[in-house]
C-alpha cells in the first residue's frame, strides 16, 4: 500500500515538472488497487511521456492522452524588463525560462526556421583538439 503512493507521488512530481495540473484522482474499484489520474498537459510537454511515468513508476502507469481543449499562454514570449524594478528583480537579461518563448523557439527549429540564440556564449572558453603548447 505505501509503496503505491510512493509511486503515485513520483506521478505527480512528473506531472508537476511537465507543467500539467492533476485534475482528479480515484481509485479504480474492482482493479487491484489501481487508480485513475485525469490530469491536462500542454501538448509540447507530452513528447516522451510515457517512458518518464514507466520509468518513474518501474512500468506501473501507462498514459491514454486525448486532446482536450485549447489555452492561452499568459506570458508574453518576446518581454524584456522595462522599469527599475523589474531590472533588479530579473537582471539585465531577464534569462529565466519563459515557457511561451521556449515553445515558440521549438517549433520554429523542427520547422527549420531561424531562431534568435547564441551558440556559443564565450568563444574565448572554446577548447580546440590540438594541444596548445
Amino acid at each position: 500500500m505505501r509503496e503505491r503512493w510512493k509511486r503515485a507521488g513520483k506521478l505527480y512530481a512528473v506531472f508537476g515538472k511537465r507543467q500539467g495540473r492533476v485534475i482528479s484522482a480515484e481509485s479504480a474499484l474492482g482493479f487491484g488497487g489501481q487508480f485513475r489520474v485525469l490530469a491536462t498537459l500542454p501538448v509540447p510537454e507530452s513528447f516522451h511521456l510515457a517512458r518518464e511515468l514507466r520509468t518513474q513508476t518501474s512500468g506501473l502507469a501507462s498514459p491514454q492522452l486525448v486532446f482536450s481543449h485549447w489555452e492561452v499562454i499568459e506570458q508574453d514570449p518576446y518581454w524584456t524588463p522595462s522599469t527599475d524594478e523589474e531590472y533588479l528583480h530579473f537582471g539585465d537579461k531577464a534569462d529565466s525560462e519563459n515557457r511561451a518563448k521556449k515553445y515558440i523557439d521549438a517549433v520554429r527549429r523542427r520547422k527549420g526556421l531561424p531562431v534568435d540564440s547564441q551558440l556559443v556564449t564565450h568563444a574565448e572558453k572554446q577548447r580546440t583538439l590540438s594541444k596548445n603548447k
